[in-house]
């Protein structure tokens, strides 16, 4: 494909992003927290929670790289990361965070990190299910 014949269908940039988040998102949509919502045990639902997150992170880890590399400095990135997933992370922080404390959110946070899964699971080489139990773990323990 050449270059006229892409900007023939899309005829910016920022169009050309969201069609293909949108792509993305049908495919394989973020994990929705509405889910964990009814889980009333917080530490069932934390370890629900970081699952499905982190499965997915999992299956996009190419693809989030490259979205985290390019929000620092790439509006149309910004632009489609603010419409499509800062409101699905944001009801991540809701479900999960209720209930803790300033401390056990801050590790919610560090938790939810796309960051965070790459170091555990690539770099640390944890499996997907201790770096789970591990970060439900660090957020149990800190609440003490």
């Amino acid at each position: 494909m050449q270059r006229h014949t892409l900007y023939a269908h899309f005829p910016d940039e920022r169009s050309l992003a969201l069609a293909c988040s949108g792509h993305v998102y049908a495919r394989d949509p973020l994990p929705d927290a509405a889910g964990w919502r009814g889980i009333a045990d917080r530490n069932e639902r934390l370890h629900a929670g970081f699952t499905a997150i982190y499965g997915w992170y999992s299956r996009h880890a190419s693809l989030m790289a490259c979205v985290m590399r390019d929000i620092e400095h790439h509006a149309p990135t910004q632009e489609v990361v603010a419409a499509r997933v800062a409101p699905v992370v944001t009801g991540w922080h809701e479900v999960l965070g209720a209930k803790l404390n300033d401390r056990q959110r801050a590790l919610l946070h560090l938790a939810l990190s796309f960051f965070t899964w790459r170091t555990l699971v690539r770099d640390g080489g944890l499996s997907q299910t201790a770096a789970v139990a591990t970060m439900v773990h660090a957020i149990e323990s800190s609440g003490r």
